[in-house]
């Protein structure tokens, strides 16, 4: 900020001196907020010594009296209530052959005043603490700015910023008091990187799961520390990406929510798949083992699996991963970290969805051979009615989790392509006497066809009808 109102405002004039040269810099500590730079021109016998910090700290520097120190704290809260970040600015001179000062103490400072920095939020980040709120994701700020600027760009963030802890706060507070006002404070201001690692540790302490925003070297062990650092890939320094887990290329708090909805999408989705596959192995192990223990004809054979897993596989692959989300995604608490992908309540309402096809499957396959229907067509009919019923169950998936109009009406193109081509496999093995005695299969006619497939479908309608029954 100083370099380029310098470049706008001060260009051509004798306040610029780009002859200087940087010979001496006394960084920030978290004893004293404030940076020194000598600097030297090359002829002149001294050396300019610039100082910026914290107004408190500039005016040690510069040891003003109480009365002109309360007057530079009242000005600095001023501004800082408008939101600005406040720096105190010194000057000082420095013999070229007096060895260099231990501390920024020993030069002497002369006063020069407060200047007000104008860090606007971006409009979108206002919405996007929103929706973690909503998505019931804590925002806390932790900032070295003053308590007031940080109390400001809080509120306007959409941060409860009614009580606001500073650093100095922080170092009164022993560990459980700490932890107990961490349960309520989202607003820290004044903190040194020394304190944003202890934040975050006492944080982690209480169980929460801890995100970590940063861009500077001292964050690198607090980022390092959160469970997720995330670094600012444009202003960031090289070691805060190195120390991170995530790097934001365009330095957006807003992508972060993204972030968070796309990683939620993707778990949906995976448990999703998940459920499926559980639920349509089941009636392919039950179907192989039913026929044996009543005496009957094997049902299904190797050829016929395979032909199974060639749905199975592109609908995990493609269908499920394609889908947009569930509704109200970002409107749910965070899981435990602790909770298992598959939980035992979907791994029974599977496992009873998969009893059910194998159910209605070999109901198809008792009550063709009932009919008098030849074994190579019976068993015809019954892959028939599997297949469409691991069809259907694509559907029945989503919609327990989008809603039965979205799971059933509006299926994504990718899904109408694994459909149609299922259904084109399933009429040559079904209808064509080549292809169908390659699956050991006699070749339906197109009504018998059309049953198995129908009674497949059907199956699952069963299963959505039971489903909704149970929640009423």
């Amino acid at each position: 900020a100083f370099h380029h109102f310098a470049g706008t405002h001060l260009a051509d004039t004798e306040h610029l001196h780009p002859e200087w040269s940087l010979v001496r810099e006394y960084e920030l500590s978290p004893v004293l907020l404030a940076m020194s730079h000598l600097w030297h021109d090359g002829s002149a016998p001294h050396h300019v010594v610039a100082a910026k910090g914290a107004p408190e700290a500039i005016a040690d520097l510069c040891h003003l009296d109480p009365e002109r120190r309360q007057a530079v704290a009242d000005e600095a809260a001023r501004l800082a209530e408008q939101g600005l970040r406040v720096l105190g600015v010194a000057k000082a001179r420095h013999l070229a052959e007096q060895a260099w000062p231990g501390i920024q103490h020993d030069f002497d400072f002369e006063w020069l005043g407060l200047v007000g920095l104008a860090d606007p939020l971006r409009p979108q980040v206002p919405e996007a603490v929103r929706q973690c709120q909503r998505a019931g994701i804590r925002v806390v700020m932790m900032t070295g700015d003053h308590p007031q600027t940080a109390r400001r760009i809080a509120e306007q963030a959409g941060i409860d910023a009614r009580d606001v802890l500073t650093g100095d706060d922080l170092e009164r507070l022993a560990p459980e008091a700490l932890s107990h006002r961490l349960g309520t404070v989202n607003v820290f201001a004044r903190v040194a990187p020394a304190q944003k690692l202890l934040l975050v540790q006492a944080l982690k302490a209480r169980g929460e799961v801890v995100a970590m925003t940063g861009d500077g070297v001292n964050d690198a062990p607090a980022l390092k520390a959160a469970h997720i650092g995330v670094a600012m890939g444009q202003r960031g320094t090289d070691v805060a990406r190195e120390a991170a887990a995530l790097v934001l290329l365009d330095d957006d708090f807003a992508s972060i929510v993204d972030a968070i909805r796309l990683g939620r999408r993707i778990y949906a989705n995976l448990r999703q798949a998940m459920r499926y596959t559980l639920a349509v192995h089941v009636p392919i192990i039950l179907l192989s083992l039913l026929p044996l223990l009543l005496g009957l004809p094997l049902l299904l054979l190797p050829v016929h699996i395979a032909f199974l897993e060639l749905v199975i596989d592109p609908s995990c692959s493609v269908v499920f991963e394609a889908q947009e989300g569930e509704p109200g995604l970002m409107e749910q608490p965070p899981r435990r970290a602790s909770q298992p992908l598959l939980v035992v309540p979907d791994m029974g309402a599977a496992l009873w969805q998969g009893a059910v096809i194998a159910l209605g499957v070999m109901a198809v396959y008792l009550l063709a051979l009932h009919l008098g229907t030849p074994g190579g067509q019976a068993r015809a009919q019954a892959f028939v009615a599997l297949v469409a019923a691991n069809a259907a169950l694509i559907a029945l998936t989503r919609a327990m989790a989008q809603g039965w109009r979205q799971g059933w009406l509006h299926w994504p193109p990718v899904q109408r392509w694994v459909l149609g081509i299922t259904l084109l496999a399933l009429a040559g093995v079904g209808l064509w006497s080549p292809v169908a005695s390659l699956f050991g299969f006699t070749a339906l006619g197109l009504a018998q066809w059309a049953a198995g497939l129908v009674a497949g479908v059907l199956s699952v309608v069963l299963l959505q009808a039971l489903s909704a029954l149970s929640r009423t």
